[in-house]
């Protein structure tokens, strides 16, 4: 039987060499309270922690 890939998952995580990268959350809206340097720090991508990728790479069994 053919596993389905979660739809929401393959749009916020993508496969890099070394595993899942991801964006950052916190930076979408009610910015006006956060500091310049906390949005800036926001900016770009992380990796998906060690204990998570498990989950995500169920969530995205061909990606």
């Amino acid at each position: 039987m053919k596993l389905k890939t979660k739809r929401g998952a393959a749009k916020r995580f993508k496969k890099t060499a070394n595993g899942f990268k991801r964006k950052q959350a916190f930076k979408r809206h009610i910015l006006t309270k956060k500091s310049p340097k906390r949005i800036r720090q926001l900016r770009g991508c992380v990796m998906v922690h060690a204990s998570d990728v498990a989950a995500v790479r169920r969530m995205c069994p061909y990606i």
